[in-house]
């Protein structure tokens, strides 16, 4: 579980990221500026990833390896 967890957060991490980049420097890069219903809202939804990102982080510590 704790090694899923992890996993999560990575990837919620890396769509974060890449969805602040695509905001600020229009690379077109990561899943937040391909989804339309977030139009408008991308710099939310990427800050929303990063947070969960850090969340699902600090929920695989607490958790027993295993």
């Amino acid at each position: 579980m704790k090694q899923l967890l992890e996993l999560l957060g990575f990837i919620a991490l890396v769509q974060g990221v890449l969805g602040l980049v695509d905001e600020f420097t229009h690379w077109h890069v990561g899943l937040v500026q391909r989804l339309g219903f977030l139009d408008g809202y991308g710099v939310y939804a990427s800050v929303a990833l990063v947070v969960l990102a850090f969340a699902l982080f600090a929920a695989a510590e607490s958790r027993k390896p295993g």
